[in-house]
């Protein structure tokens, strides 16, 4: 059992939890991920590393209530354990100096996509980051992404704060500005269609991390399964991040919709 030692709102329904868990802080590297249970029979959840802080053995997870099993997680409190935290899984980050790499991050994406641009901008690249939320109230983790940035963009659907518009705009506007050498994109799967078709338009290698349903973590249940340049890859053992330009997207999107 992992104790939470400190829990801080992000907004109503995003919730960030600082969880001990001394050998995946020392072991987990950018893009790994946990799988987490709450309850001897609860569903199990996956959820990026934000971070992590090797000295107090704790990492940072990021969550958001949409159904039974996250609003039962976000429902606990300080002093609270969850039963089960397991990692650290995936495979992770890819690190190296590309030159200038533009960070698009949408929603709860913007947390697992902290830690890789800390690692982008510590092995050298400019990094730009552009972060996308409908309204100013969703948008998570603005000051710590721009400790790491070269260039911060704020996006809102509504304009209530930043640019208006959606995260395409923002990185179309860097791309006809600068040289990009590496996009990467991490939020819901439709934005990251989009941003994949906009850099494919631009030949700007692109990697996407996704986020499929997935069930046991280890590769076994192939509930993750997708299509990855017609062949078939398992997003918790191969992934989370793939060549976006080589996704099926529309075989992503429709198998997300599974449970509705």
């Amino acid at each position: 059992m992992n104790k939470i030692v400190d829990k801080e709102y992000f907004s109503a329904n995003v919730v960030k939890f600082e969880v001990e868990a001394p050998l995946i802080a020392r072991s987990r590297k950018a893009g790994h991920f946990v799988i987490v249970r709450v309850g001897d029979k609860g569903e199990r959840i996956p959820l990026t590393i934000a971070s992590s802080n090797i000295e107090k053995g704790t990492i940072t997870l990021v969550i958001q209530a949409v159904g039974a099993s996250t609003k039962k997680l976000c429902n606990l409190n300080v002093g609270n354990y969850i039963t089960d935290v397991v990692g650290p899984l995936g495979q992770a980050t890819h690190i190296e100096k590309y030159g200038t790499v533009i960070c698009a991050g949408g929603g709860v994406g913007v947390a697992p996509m902290l830690p890789i641009i800390e690692a982008m901008k510590k092995a050298g690249n400019r990094v730009i980051s552009v972060l996308a939320a409908r309204t100013k109230d969703l948008v998570i983790l603005e000051k710590q992404v721009a400790e790491y940035s070269d260039e911060l963009i704020v996006m809102t659907d509504d304009g209530s704060y930043g640019q208006k518009g959606l995260i395409t705009n923002g990185i179309e506007k860097v791309i006809n500005n600068e040289k990009v050498d590496l996009c990467v994109t991490i939020g819901p799967a439709i934005m990251m269609k989009f941003v994949s078709i906009l850099t494919k338009k631009y030949e700007i290698p692109t990697m996407a991390s996704l986020n499929t349903i997935m069930v046991d973590g280890t590769g076994m249940c192939g509930a993750c399964r997708i299509s990855i340049g017609g062949q078939t890859k398992f997003v918790c053992v191969d992934g989370p991040e793939f060549n976006a330009h080589e996704v099926d997207f529309d075989e992503m999107l429709m198998r997300l919709r599974a449970y509705n």
